[in-house]
């Protein structure tokens, strides 16, 4: 295995936090509240569709008062990354597509029958979340984590966070350790 990334000793414990060299695809594999419409000539992104540019374009202006919509930009300079804002090289970047959710998914995922502009600012910031989850499947920022006990033996792992390295080693602090701590005094 490859060396930790970070590493944090607690009590008797090493967290050791790893790269997630095999993630799961964030818009194939699971269930998405927003749809992720993306058109690339070198790359799959995004959710499986049936648009084309402009029939994706015709949906947009034929229901911009029953969905909420953001713009997906890419760059792609050794290395892809995804942004619901621009990026600032025009060279290497561009809008690749969009997230949206139709009223009636709103209305359905908050069991609502008026979408109000307070949900409307929910749903933008899900709608962000889910682009940030897939920059970070894009950019390789998905980890993993080994618990050892003080004899170098693994006690705990997991992988698959699409978090920071740091949260990760929060994780493990204030769940995994804890729990062998609380199980190794009631052995006592």
């Amino acid at each position: 295995m490859e060396s930790p990334i970070l590493e944090k000793e607690v009590n008797t414990y090493t967290i050791k936090i790893y790269t997630d060299n095999d993630p799961q695809n964030p818009r194939e594999e699971w269930e998405n509240f927003g749809k992720m419409v993306c058109f690339h000539r070198n790359y799959k992104l995004g959710d499986k569709h049936s648009f084309s540019v402009e029939s994706l374009q015709e949906f947009l202006d034929e229901n911009k008062d029953k969905i909420v919509a953001l713009p997906l930009y890419l760059y792609d300079h050794s290395g892809m990354t995804m942004s619901a804002k621009p990026f600032s090289c025009i060279f290497d970047s561009g809008q690749v597509g969009v997230i949206y959710a139709t009223y009636e998914d709103i209305r359905k995922a908050y069991k609502i029958k008026r979408v109000s502009p307070k949900i409307l600012e929910q749903v933008k910031s899900r709608l962000l979340s889910e682009v940030e989850v897939f920059d970070r499947y894009l950019t390789g920022q998905v980890y993993g984590y080994v618990v050892e006990d003080s004899k170098g033996n693994d006690i705990d792992s997991c992988w698959g966070y699409y978090e920071s390295p740091e949260s990760v080693v929060e994780y493990c602090e204030e769940n995994i350790v804890k729990c062998y701590d609380y199980q190794s005094s009631l052995a006592v």
